[in-house]
């Protein structure tokens, strides 16, 4: 169901009737908590189309989304799996609020493990939530719903909530994929507390883009929820041509069943046919790491969000989740702070980890268990499955979730591009190479600018742009008011210069996105005689780009007749 509608003759009229059709057929009742009555979807979807009619551009025009519910939708319920918790929010999550406002339609709330607490998805009085390609199998919470609804073809998009790789695992099992931003990118407001200072709304759709553009249209501060960020004026815009992974050591993996051991071999030997150079780290620190989530103080976060709630003994308290909150009010003060030292310390370990690298290479779960093994053994399969992912918000790190190589017996098997936080973007670029499809744009921030000579790409000076994580966004000419010089210097690059009367012509370029603290760094280091300057494009907007100084272009080469530096180059 991720045709896009924006090629599609699909209406979002029938986009929602072929999800409700859908429902219908597959007859998975445990994947919903509340599901909105059909009038009601059908006539958002028909309000969507008079607004695509009226010439509205919506980037999720008709989109069915399923919603985690522990994230709010006016109007419905809201349950984090717990019957007597409930209530009905008068207000949207805010991130679920820039979907309906792109053209999304929802079609209801999801079921998950009890207030988020846990990666299997059978810890829910509603029932627990089978896989989508094996009834037997668990689906893996705690979005476990959400992913269901994808992967089962109802919903295009799942919006799912991750602590601790509960957008992820999910993902993973199911075989699409799982977007984890950098904590606070996607606003928590309307979000149920698990542990309020590593919660974040995560993205489910079957391909890259879909999940990415939705996660783009949520990305933004929110100032009801404190906690929300915005992009740093240094984010990375791109991943390097050269893309370098860190993959763990053989003893940092022995945690994997063989099967999914035998798949991620699989999948690093691929990645090495791809061109990605592949370097073993040791990650054993960020794996001790992750025990603290639920093993150390800080699961006292969890007592914080509903621990007094269920202290009074509610009929519908998950014993699991019920038991694993009591606990969290035992810590001390002091064992909480001795835990996050421990945290910082950890993450400087990272950042000297990954210096050099663009990315980690993980699998993102352990084994995908059948129900009956799960419930058999809850904590145990369930601590298990969260090793590779449980650190990841502990260390403010960003993780994208696709699948890897499949399983020798066919089945599912899913990795994650780990990368420090706000690097989301190169994470993104990471997945899709690693998958074969082309990198959807996620960070909308930086300038653009136009390059015209050295720095295209294929010429001497454009590992300068990828220096300072410059993103290609398309070819360009400039108006007809430019004359093009080549310079005397070295390595020979080319001069633009503005002239007035018609005494000019349409050069052609590139352009670039870069980060305002990139493109600061680049002006630093500029040698004479080039200049950055205000350049007019063919389209009529102004854009950073390349001049070169008076004296510079007198002695210089008039080339204006080939129309651009490569077109002469090659001459």
């Amino acid at each position: 169901m991720t045709t896009d509608f924006a090629t599609s003759t699909e209406t979002a009229t029938e986009r929602a009737r072929r999800a409700l059709s859908r429902i219908a057929e597959v007859d998975r009742p445990e994947v919903w908590i509340t599901l909105r009555d059909a009038d009601d979807i059908l006539a958002d979807a028909a309000a969507v189309d008079a607004r695509v009619a009226a010439g509205r551009s919506l980037p999720l025009a008709g989109f069915v989304v399923a919603v985690k519910d522990n994230v709010d939708v006016a109007g419905l319920p809201t349950t984090a799996g717990c019957p007597e918790f409930a209530y009905i929010p008068t207000t949207t999550a805010s991130g679920v609020t820039r979907l309906i406002d792109a053209g999304a339609v929802i079609l209801g709330k999801t079921n998950l493990d009890q207030f988020a607490t846990g990666l299997v998805g059978t810890r829910s009085p509603y029932g627990a939530v089978r896989c989508a390609w094996d009834p037997e199998r668990i689906s893996g919470g705690s979005s476990s719903g959400s992913a269901a609804a994808v992967a089962l073809g109802i919903a295009d998009i799942g919006i799912g909530t991750d602590t601790a790789g509960s957008g992820r695992v999910p993902a993973a099992l199911h075989g699409i994929v799982g977007i984890k931003a950098t904590l606070g990118v996607i606003p928590t407001h309307g979000v149920v507390p698990a542990c309020v200072d590593y919660d974040c709304l995560t993205v489910l759709a079957e391909s890259l883009d879909l999940a990415t553009k939705a996660a783009a249209v949520m990305a933004a501060p929110d100032e009801r929820d404190p906690r929300s960020r915005a992009w740093p004026t240094a984010v990375r815009l791109a991943a390097p041509a050269q893309i370098r992974l860190a993959v763990p050591r053989p003893e940092d993996l022995i945690v994997l069943c063989a099967e999914y051991r035998n798949a991620f071999d699989a999948t690093v030997a691929d990645a090495r046919r791809s061109g990605i150079e592949v370097t073993e780290v040791d990650i054993s620190p960020l794996l001790d790491a992750a025990t603290l989530l639920y093993d150390g103080a800080l699961v006292a976060e969890r007592y914080a969000a509903v621990g007094k709630f269920l202290e009074t003994a509610r009929v519908g308290a998950d014993p699991t989740v019920a038991a694993i909150v009591a606990s969290a009010q035992k810590p001390a003060a002091h064992e909480l702070v001795t835990d996050l030292d421990s945290l910082v310390h950890t993450r400087a370990y990272a950042s000297v980890l990954l210096d050099g690298f663009d990315g980690l290479l993980l699998p993102t779960t352990t084994e995908h268990p059948t129900i009956a093994a799960v419930q058999s053994e809850p904590v145990v399969i369930n601590r298990r499955m969260g090793t590779y992912t449980n650190f990841c918000n502990l260390l403010d790190m960003a993780a994208v979730a696709v699948p890897g190589a499949v399983t020798s017996e066919g089945h599912p098997f899913g990795v994650m591009v780990v990368v420090p936080g706000f690097d989301d973007q190169v994470a993104i670029d990471i997945a899709a190479r690693l998958t074969g499809v082309e990198a959807p744009q996620f960070v909308d921030a930086g300038v653009e600018m136009a390059v015209f000579g050295a720095h295209l790409r294929g010429q001497p000076l454009h590992f300068q742009l990828e220096a300072i994580g410059a993103r290609f966004s398309g070819l360009a000419h400039t108006s007809d008011a430019y004359r093009l010089m080549a310079l005397n210097t070295a390595p020979p690059k080319p001069g633009l210069v503005r002239h007035g009367g018609g005494e000019g012509a349409a050069i052609a370029g590139e352009l670039f996105r870069v980060s305002e603290a990139g493109l600061g760094r680049f002006l630093s280091t500029l040698p004479a005689p080039m200049t950055l300057t205000s350049v007019e494009l063919s389209d009529g907007r102004w854009v950073v780009g390349f001049g070169c100084t008076h004296d510079a272009s007198a002695d210089g080469l008039d080339i204006t007749e080939f129309g651009g530096w490569l077109a002469y180059t090659t001459s």
